[in-house]
């Protein structure tokens, strides 16, 4: 049996105000998801429909250059390349690969933009024929292919290339993030200081909700039974992001596999930690350190998040319920102590 559960929003947005003069609020469709922007007390020249077109537009070219689904993207003209020759990309997929790269060696490996022929040899990515469980021999293969040494940034430029012609890159980790990030940044130069951004779950905040407080948000319970809140916190001036496998999984013969595939082993993570949800200065810091996390495990990501200096919480599944672990500087965010 092969099934993929969709993945639904790791954050519940609490903070909301009906005081509708002074709030403007968006939605709409991106990256194969949703997002919501609240704005509040905007400039008096600025509107919903002139914001609504700022937004999207910025959300088309970051799909423009990071989709792996849109065949004339950035990224699909050089995953489609054959040759080690090098690429100039854009300074926006430059800026990402970049922070894919510091994420890759803060991990340990643990974090990997090439880990696209294992996802989909797992059947997390394209559909694959045949038996869900792939061969030690198929795994080893796809391992040959899989790692961020394999690519080459090149400055001045800046432009990227293979040192295997099959390496392919994929920044559905980072690239949520990114958009956020970019939304937010649209908003900042249009005066607005007060607002929340959010893709999929992943969030930035900024200023002021519409009550003059933080901004409070509600990180879910990894339980896909249900959908519960397992802890609130306030958040200004940060971003946030979560990384679960509790929606995305398969099973065969009575094993779970998650989606949550290590890039050091080729095969799924068999560790406890079901979501870990990490706060930064950026929602795509937020959003591929949080993976690196999940991938690592609460056990020896713990230390690696506390080295770092990293505002994590770890959900650990523990027989029938769950139970959390913080890093200090999560807790100093939280007001846990």
């Amino acid at each position: 049996m092969r099934l993929i559960a969709c993945i639904a929003t790791a954050f519940l947005l609490l903070a909301s105000c009906d005081r509708t003069p002074e709030v403007i609020r968006i939605a709409g469709e991106t990256m194969g998801t949703t997002y919501h922007v609240t704005v509040v007390d905007p400039p008096s020249e600025e509107d919903a429909e002139t914001l609504r077109d700022a937004i999207e537009a910025k959300l088309a070219a970051v799909n423009g250059c990071m989709s792996t689904w849109d065949p004339d993207s950035e990224i699909s003209r050089f995953n489609a390349m054959q040759s080690s020759e090098p690429m100039e990309i854009t300074e926006n997929m430059a800026e990402v690969v970049r922070a894919a790269d510091a994420i890759h060696a803060l991990s340990h490996g643990k974090f990997d933009i090439t880990l696209g022929p294992l996802i989909d040899l797992w059947g997390f990515g394209e559909p694959r024929p045949g038996e869900p469980i792939p061969s030690d021999e198929a795994i080893a293969e796809a391992l040959e292919i899989v790692g961020q040494a394999r690519l080459i940034d090149l400055k001045p430029g800046p432009s990227l290339a293979k040192r295997d012609p099959r390496v392919r890159v994929n920044l559905s980790a980072i690239a949520k993030g990114y958009g956020i990030d970019q939304v937010a940044a649209v908003l900042a130069e249009k005066g607005i200081e007060n607002y929340l951004v959010e893709i999929g779950g992943d969030l930035v905040a900024s200023g002021q909700n519409p009550l003059g407080d933080a901004w409070v948000i509600g990180i879910e319970r990894p339980d896909a039974q249900q959908r519960a809140v397992e802890m609130v916190l306030p958040l200004t001036d940060l971003g946030a992001a979560t990384s679960g496998d509790y929606r995305n999984f398969f099973e065969e013969d009575g094993v779970r596999y998650s989606h949550i595939i290590d890039p050091t082993t080729g095969r799924p993570v068999t560790h406890r930690t079901t979501s870990v949800t990490v706060v930064a200065k950026s929602a795509m810091l937020a959003d591929g350190l949080a993976t690196a996390l999940l991938a690592t495990g609460e056990r020896r990501g713990i230390d690696l998040a506390e080295e770092n200096n990293i505002a994590a919480l770890f959900i650990v599944h523990d027989g029938e319920g769950f139970v959390t672990r913080s890093t200090s500087a999560f807790e100093k965010i939280a007001n846990l102590k």
